[in-house]
């Protein structure tokens, strides 16, 4: 049910019976000093300031973005001053921090005197001025819930207007009308932007009307591609936003949002192996957590009880199945990271690579050992997929919104984790769909392939001397569910893409005879590398990627950014005949697949496809193929009619 206004009742607690806005109390007399000191306390009357008759609250955690103080009894809190830091308060499970209009919550002072040393294109950080003499943090009482809902929402990276309409339209929208709770959340794990930063109050304006708070996460499209050093590259999201990294509780769960996106990379990267991380020329990022992250970070988890969830939420994958062999793409020394949490129920959340990987305990793919530092998982990572697909790429869908299906072939959407203490379930619900619907089911037939790798040898070759027709279009595709002996015995295979599968869920395909095929899973996860080519892409995804009919959009309206269609960055696909994507979905770790019989008989078939999950929920597809001795003319019979 979408709601009628943002000011609807929203929070399902008595204390929180409308939205709790609000902001930090600075006081800014007697400031100046090595210290700040302050009160984190309940603030009864709503209006941000600590008064006489206010109680402090004992115990909440408070950061200067590298140490940590709690507070006492009587709500206190002192902690020495950095020259540029995130004051921090970590919102204990019992309590809201206030948030403002957007639903963004305020739990931090920002502290950089001098502001940004340069000019940004973005505007950076202004001159903050000397240290306050206090920030006093308000909070408010809330009913303390296991249960609650997390929306992961991964890249909408929207370069422009128009692709923030179609993330309004798509996972907005889904969101909206999910009736998401006072006790749910919405997080986002990074590139939340497209380069873009001025448009980031419109997205959190809109994306308010969910009706629940929004944790961002700072992503390598959200810096300021203009900063001279790590130590600025975030100072305008500071700005626009807030903390590059912090933590917030929710029930019985700590949420840690770290920033190991490096920007630009140097010395210290290059050290380790990062050749790409130059001095001069073209400046690059990394995927690395800092040494005061690690120092943060360690500080805050001796004050987290053992057996609460520990959820690192982060842009850069830990580790990534698309891109095992990258050491850009996934973090340096995750096996410091995992040291940390040994021994705790914890979740890794990262996007990043516009793909939904769900990595059990125990997996492994090469190149992990060789660029991250560790071996097989000692806990679950997931990379939550992209709310902007494959950039706003592909046909128009019925929503007049891009389809835009990932680089592993799945939809673009949004990851719902549901949370019962610190147990989860994990769900990915692709945009605009059936929020029951969990996988494409399609056929892999020799006239699949032999269109495939016809249309990926031409994509292959220098775009500026081929021609300039592709030679096969999505009209050239045989029909992939009639199948011919020949195509049984040349091997038909009928494939399962299970957008959020794991190598614990269990597939199978179940024919009209009677017969049960049991899938197998493409990728063991057991130490070999991706597997890429047409017997490991997606069927389903790589027909509607390899045949894109919207190149070809042309007009007089005289508008030449009206032709063809922009991407990321602006860049321009101008009218062309249709043809391939950029991203296609030629590998996947979320692939099942079985060899339909030789000896199926002629005449029409009934396949019904089963994916089970590890909590046991179902998804079905059914699809209807047909045995022919000849495969039919498609196109309608002229001839008779001259």
């Amino acid at each position: 049910m979408i709601r009628a206004a943002l000011l609807a009742l929203v929070f399902s607690t008595p204390a929180l019976a409308q939205p709790y806005v609000g902001t930090p109390e600075i006081v800014r007399d007697g400031g100046g000093g090595e210290t700040i000191s302050g009160v984190v306390f309940h603030d009864a009357n709503r209006n941000s300031r600590f008064d006489r008759d206010e109680a402090g609250i004992q115990g909440v955690r408070v950061s200067n973005g590298r140490d940590w103080v709690l507070t006492d009894d009587r709500g206190v809190y002192e902690i020495a001053v950095r020259p540029d830091m995130n004051l921090t308060i970590v919102q204990p499970e019992a309590w809201q921090v206030p948030t403002d209009t957007r639903f963004v919550p305020q739990f931090f002072y920002i502290h950089k005197p001098g502001g940004t040393p340069q000019a940004l294109r973005y505007g950076g950080l202004p001159d903050t001025g000397p240290a306050p003499a206090a920030v006093n943090f308000p909070l408010l009482p809330r009913e303390v819930e296991s249960e609650f809902t997390c929306a992961i929402i991964g890249d909408a990276q929207t370069y422009s207007n128009r692709e923030m309409s179609w993330f309004r339209d798509g996972v907005l929208t889904d969101l909206a009308a999910a009736d998401l709770g006072s006790n749910d959340c919405m997080l986002y794990v990074g590139d939340v932007m497209g380069d873009d930063l001025d448009m980031l109050d419109r997205l959190l304006e809109t994306a308010a009307t969910v009706g629940v708070p929004q944790w961002l996460v700072h992503g390598n499209h959200d810096y300021d591609f203009d900063a001279l050093s790590d130590a600025d590259s975030a100072d305008s999201w500071r700005r626009l936003y807030g903390p590059e990294y912090y933590a917030f509780e929710q029930g019985d769960v700590l949420f840690v949002a770290l920033d190991n996106v490096v920007f630009p990379c140097g010395a210290i990267d290059r050290a380790s192996g990062h050749d790409h991380c130059v001095d001069e020329g073209r400046r690059r990022y990394n995927g690395r957590i800092t040494e005061v992250q690690f120092t943060w970070l360690e500080g805050l988890l001796e004050t987290v009880p053992d057996d609460k969830l520990v959820v690192l939420t982060h842009h850069i994958p830990f580790v990534s199945f698309v891109d095992a062999g990258s050491n850009t793409h996934q973090t340096d020394e995750l096996n410091r990271v995992h040291a940390l949490v040994e021994g705790r129920p914890a979740l890794s959340l990262s996007g990043h690579t516009h793909t939904m990987e769900n990595h059990a305990p125990g997996q492994i793919f090469e190149g992990w050992a060789e660029n991250t530092g560790t071996g097989p998982l000692p806990f679950r990572h997931m990379i939550a997929g992209a709310a902007s697909g494959s950039w706003f790429q592909g046909d128009l869908n019925i929503d007049g919104n891009p389809m835009a299906l990932q680089r592993t072939g799945g939809p673009k959407g949004v990851l719902m984790l549901e949370f019962d203490g610190t147990e989860y379930t994990e769900r990915y619900q692709g945009s605009r769909m059936d929020p029951n619907r969990g996988q494409w089911v399609a056929l892999s037939t020799p006239g699949f392939r032999d269109w495939y790798e016809t249309i990926m040898a031409w994509r292959a070759e220098d775009w500026q001397t081929r021609e300039a027709v592709p030679p096969l279009s999505i009209n050239d595709l045989p029909d992939p569910n009639i199948l011919t002996p020949t195509d049984l015995s040349e091997g038909t295979y009928v494939t399962a893409n299970v957008w959020a599968g794991s190598s614990e869920t269990v597939v199978e395909a179940r024919l009209s005879d009677g017969r049960t095929l049991v899938m197998q899973r493409t990728q063991e996860g057991t130490g070999e590398a991706p597997r890429v080519g047409v017997n490991w892409a997606d069927p389903f995804a790589t027909q509607r990627q390899l045949s894109v009919m919207r190149y070809a959009v042309q007009s007089r309206s005289g508008n030449p950014r009206a032709q063809g269609f922009e991407a990321w960055q602006g860049r321009r696909f101008e009218p062309a005949p249709p043809q391939p994507q950029n991203a296609v979905a030629d590998r996947n770790m979320s692939l099942w697949l079985a060899q339909l019989p030789e000896d199926l008989s002629p005449g029409a078939h009934r396949i019904t496809v089963v994916s089970t999950d590890r909590h046991g929920h179902e998804f079905t597809d059914v699809m209807l193929i047909e045995v022919r001795e000849e495969r039919p003319d498609p196109y309608f019979r002229t001839e008779l009619w001259d």
